[in-house]
């Protein structure tokens, strides 16, 4: 397979890129952690169809070709001849089919478990021949790359006794010795050091070659280097013991843009990051117990979890969008993110090619606007401190929680106090550890409202996004895990993400998504918050360096990178 490279490059040399933990596992199929996918992912193991985070695309990868019926029930993957896995075994039909069993087993229920089946029925693979796939769904799946794309090929020949023995779990950890670590991938295990490094070498069966006929990677090592936290990472890079850096933070910036010839380093300007960062309400009410569950103690089947009195407010789109009104985008920016960042209105950025709506509703800054809306419901300072009341007299207050260790965000969480202050709105703030958060958006459902942010998804694209807007999602936030849609607008929703999964049109997939988008923000279900504006170090000496704004930023195609 020829890969994608810019330019030719020569063998040799070692990249090191830093890690704050240790690899949980090196089992493609069972890693859904950070520290562990970024080994295993398009390192250790490759997929049938990979993503190309530059032109944002699907591009083949054990997969030569692949094509979809016209009634978009059945796709056909014809795999590349003469593949091998790194002990030099065949690499066939009969590994996806594994893979793809290991995918949909049960008891084992990967992190890619729910991304093979689309109305609780599992797709059907099927393999004709050793170098063809089949898989057929009940219904059009559009997103059937993303669904192949997710499943790393893992070597059957290895593997297969521990699935049939129930051991498959804990297959490959990171206890296995380098040698019996058989992989797919553009690497191989070298040495593994528990809390201090990982070591990765060049696979010398991988089928990836560049544009001259050359095997790939080029470089000899990939080493992922752990240390304690981003600032030391920050320091090891300066001192010339990385390579690149994924995350920088933003006050570093300016030096990073100062130094760079003295560091011989170039500083990648990616634009806007594929996260969202925002604020909502608490809407969870209490639903009917399913499974043998009981009642929380002391509730009642469709009251709200927050005081009701609040939930008189929250509830309303129409407060929802005065307190939008009420915040000062612009301040956040040049103050919390140092004048890197930028507005966002969804969880897709402008950088994404394919998805980004640059005209969607909003509803920013205008302190005039927040006061009328405000003033609509009643609301008014009777007894002049400066808090507004509602008819009954109850004071307009609530708190933001927080997680503690995040910087960013409590400063933002400061400048929204003060700036609901402005129109009578009295705000707390409640930095907690994360666990907390964690448990109060899932479990207890104890908050008022929260601040946090979710990571963009890879591929970007709205089907990754279905637990955020879908009403049944365990992350959509306001109100998780919804029994049936709670309103009309979240039912529509799901009818428009159903469009999107199973139609193989573009355009009406675009559509749909801009529709979902429209009727979230009309309902203000999220108060979007300005996004960082991402900028990543990466050493001046390797060629082929294509840092993207999709994760992981850096190494996503260190299988080309090479040391000039």
């Amino acid at each position: 397979m020829v890969v994608n490279a810019p330019t030719i490059g020569k063998y040799g040399g070692r990249f090191i890129f830093g890690g704050t933990t240790s690899p949980k596992t090196f089992n493609g199929m069972m890693a859904n952690e950070a520290s562990s996918n970024d080994i295993t992912n398009r390192n250790l193991f490759v997929t049938p169809i990979d993503f190309d985070n530059i032109t944002q695309e699907f591009v083949p990868m054990l997969a030569k070709s692949w094509e979809v019926s016209p009634d978009g029930l059945t796709w056909t993957f014809h795999l590349r001849r003469g593949a091998k896995f790194s002990d030099g075994h065949p690499m066939t039909s009969e590994d996806v089919l594994f893979v793809a069993q290991i995918a949909q087993d049960d008891t084992l229920h990967p992190a890619v478990y729910d991304y093979l089946m689309i109305d609780g029925k599992k797709f059907e693979f099927s393999a004709p021949d050793p170098l063809t796939v089949v898989v057929k769904s009940s219904k059009p799946f559009a997103t059937m790359p993303i669904a192949v794309g997710s499943l790393e090929i893992m070597p059957k020949h290895v593997l297969e006794p521990a699935f049939k023995n129930g051991t498959f779990a804990s297959a490959y950890g990171v206890n296995t010795p380098p040698d019996k670590l058989v992989t797919s991938g553009p690497w191989r295990l070298k040495q593994f050091v528990s809390g201090e490094k990982t070591v990765l070498e060049r696979n010398p069966y991988w089928f990836g070659v560049d544009k001259a006929n050359k095997r790939l990677p080029y470089l000899d090592e990939f080493v992922f280097l752990v240390v304690p936290d981003q600032d030391a990472a920050d320091l090891k890079f300066r001192a010339g013991e990385l390579d690149g850096l994924d995350n920088v933070k933003p006050e570093n910036y300016r030096w990073y843009e100062d130094n760079q010839q003295k560091g011989n380093y170039t500083l990648y300007d990616l634009g806007p990051e594929y996260s969202g960062r925002f604020f909502w309400f608490n809407l969870n009410k209490v639903q009917p117990p399913v499974g043998g569950a009981k009642l929380p103690p002391g509730r009642r089947v469709g009251e709200s979890f927050v005081d009701p009195v609040k939930y008189s407010w929250f509830g309303n789109p129409v407060f929802r969008r005065a307190v939008s009104h009420a915040i000062d985008r612009d301040a956040i920016i040049q103050s919390v993110l140092f004048g890197y960042g930028e507005k966002a209105w969804s969880q897709v950025a402008r950088t994404n090619k394919q998805w980004y709506n640059p005209d969607l509703v909003h509803y920013d800054y205008n302190v005039e606007e927040s006061k009328r809306l405000l003033a609509t419901l009643g609301f008014k300072d009777t007894n002049k401190d400066g808090v507004l009341e509602d008819a009954r007299g109850n004071p307009i207050t609530f708190t933001l929680k927080t997680n503690a260790d995040n910087v960013i965000r409590v400063a933002t969480g400061n400048f929204i106090k003060d700036d609901l202050a402005k129109v009578g709105i009295k705000m707390t703030l409640a930095p907690v550890d994360f666990n907390t958060l964690v448990t109060n958006i899932r479990n207890d459902f104890d908050y008022d409202a929260i601040l946090l942010g979710i990571s963009g998804a890879v591929p970007p694209w709205p089907s990754n996004f279905g637990n955020v807007v879908r009403s049944g999602g365990i992350t959509h936030y306001h109100f998780v895990r919804q029994q049936k849609p709670a309103t009309p607008e979240e039912a529509r929703i799901d009818q428009l993400m159903d469009t999107i999964v199973t139609t193989i049109d573009l355009p009406t997939q675009q559509a749909a998504w801009k529709e979902i988008q429209t009727i979230w923000n009309e309902q203000s279900w999220y108060i979007w918050l300005p996004v960082l504006k991402v900028k990543n170090p990466m050493g001046s000496k390797f060629g082929n360096a294509q840092p993207s704004v999709i994760t992981p930023r850096v190494i996503w195609n260190i299988d080309r990178v090479y040391v000039k």
